[in-house]
This record gives structure tokens, C-alpha cells and sequence, in this order.
């Protein structure tokens, strides 16, 4: 993969597993409208502590997770141990195929941290004919409902203060995809709320690439920036009940042409 960020950390992966919303889900039921079927054997590429690898058995009998971290590897594992499941721990340009190839692959965050030229032809090669290839991600917004002060605070403040590290954000075309022999049936964008106590907030928030970037990366003490989350966002919450935030996704569908 490439880069600017590693998620490589335990603290990452442990918090991956317990306080990351299961949004996935209702991206796999997006799916589910859009393509009525069941599939046999799938890949989760880049499954973290595997709340993706998840979502897609709910459409899959047999899942595979993979993901370069070993601490995301070694969570997923721990948590996922029924036999429909199995991890591995490979960047999403390496991935090896099975002896059954895939028919249905996801990649959840991904694409802004890959060699999209690499990526798919690897993904052709591990994948049956026709198989369907599913590119997503959500993100928090920075919306509140009811509460627009929030937006204020995230943009002002939170962004200043924790600015997103270098990514490429760049939207593919029919073009981008079929020159790797994939069709690119629907994009799509769309909005997903998730409810949230103070608590839940600042748990999820200390898991943002922003973050990582300050703490992992740069040596930051991660007790002052949990002050920072509890103390700067409280005003938002200090009713006591959860708020409802909004996050913000896409969806790409591809299929591997005969």
C-alpha cells in the first residue's frame, strides 16, 4: 500500500474492534438492492479489526479478510473464529488467489492508500468472471443534526488543530477501470446517521487517520488529546443523550468482464 499513514498500531487495532461504527452493514444492503444475489466465496481487502469482513458475510457463505497490519490481522482473528471466516495478513496489491477465486470482492477505506495500477489487475486475476468488485467508504462529516454550531467546531477547530494527512482522493472513471478489464456499473454517494454519547464520540475520534497522524506518527500524548476531545466537544453533548452525526460515504461497483 501506499501512504502516508500506518494503522499498524494496537492501540488502532484494539479500538478498531471495539468503537468503530458497524456502518458497513448498510452499505451491504445498498448492495443487496442493487444486485440480488448471494455469493459463494469473498474478500475483504483491507478488513481491519474486520467489521468489514462482517458485513460482507452477510451476503457471502465463505469470507476472507486481508490486511497489511498483523495488529488488525491478529484483532479480527481473535474476534471472528467461526470456520466462514479466515484473515490474512497481505497488502491489497499482493493478495495471493485461493483455490476457489472470489466472486464477490469489497475494499472498505482502501482505495486512498493504494496503487490503484496494481490493485486491479491483481484483483482480475484472484476474481471469477463476472464477479462483482465493491469500492466504499464513509467518513464523519463534521454534521450534527440539530446542532450546526458542531460543523463550526469541526471545521474551526478539530480540522486546525488535527489536519487530514495527505491521501488521494481522486473519484475513478469507466475509463480508470477498464483498462484493467473491469466494468464500472454505478457510483454513488450518500449520507448515514449513527448515533453517539460524549463517551462513544471521543473513543471513535482517537481512531481518525488526523489523529494517528499526530499520536503514532508524530509522538503526541494521546491522554491530552483525549482531554482535548472530552473538553472541546462536551458543549455538543452536554445534554446527556446520544447525538445523532452525520457521515458521509460512496460506493463504486465494478464487474470483472469476461
Amino acid at each position: 500500500m501506499t501512504g502516508t499513514v500506518s494503522f499498524d498500531y494496537r492501540r488502532i487495532a484494539e479500538g478498531y474492534a471495539k468503537d468503530r461504527p458497524f456502518l458497513h452493514g448498510q452499505v451491504m444492503e445498498r448492495l443487496t438492492k442493487k444486485i440480488q444475489k448471494r455469493y459463494k466465496n469473498g474478500l475483504d481487502v483491507g478488513c481491519g479489526a474486520g467489521l468489514s469482513t462482517k458485513a460482507l458475510r452477510q451476503v457471502c457463505d465463505r469470507v476472507t479478510g486481508a490486511d497489511i497490519s498483523a495488529e488488525m490481522v491478529r484483532a479480527a482473528s481473535a474476534l471472528y473464529t467461526e470456520p466462514e471466516y479466515s484473515f490474512v495478513q497481505a497488502g491489497a496489491e499482493e493478495i495471493m488467489a485461493p483455490p476457489d477465486t472470489y466472486d464477490i470482492v469489497t475494499a472498505a477505506g482502501v482505495i486512498n492508500w493504494i496503487d490503484e495500477k496494481r490493485f486491479l489487475p491483481q484483483m482480475a486475476s484472484i476474481m471469477k468472471e463476472g464477479g462483482i468488485l465493491l469500492i466504499y467508504d464513509f467518513w464523519i462529516s463534521g454534521r450534527m443534526e440539530g446542532k450546526p454550531a458542531f460543523t463550526e467546531w469541526y471545521e474551526k477547530e478539530y480540522l486546525k488543530e488535527f489536519p487530514k494527512p495527505p491521501r488521494k482522493e481522486r473519484v475513478w472513471t469507466k475509463e480508470d477501470t477498464e483498462a484493467f478489464q473491469f466494468e464500472l456499473l454505478c457510483q454513488e454517494t450518500y449520507s448515514m446517521d449513527c448515533e453517539m454519547s460524549l463517551e462513544q464520540f471521543v473513543r471513535f475520534m482517537l481512531l481518525q487517520s488526523n489523529v494517528i497522524a499526530q499520536v503514532e506518527e508524530k509522538g503526541k500524548d494521546i491522554e491530552a488529546v483525549r482531554q482535548y476531545f472530552e473538553e472541546s466537544a462536551w458543549p455538543y453533548f452536554a445534554s446527556g443523550i446520544k447525538e445523532k452525526l452525520i457521515f458521509d460515504g460512496y460506493s463504486w461497483y465494478l464487474r470483472l468482464q469476461n
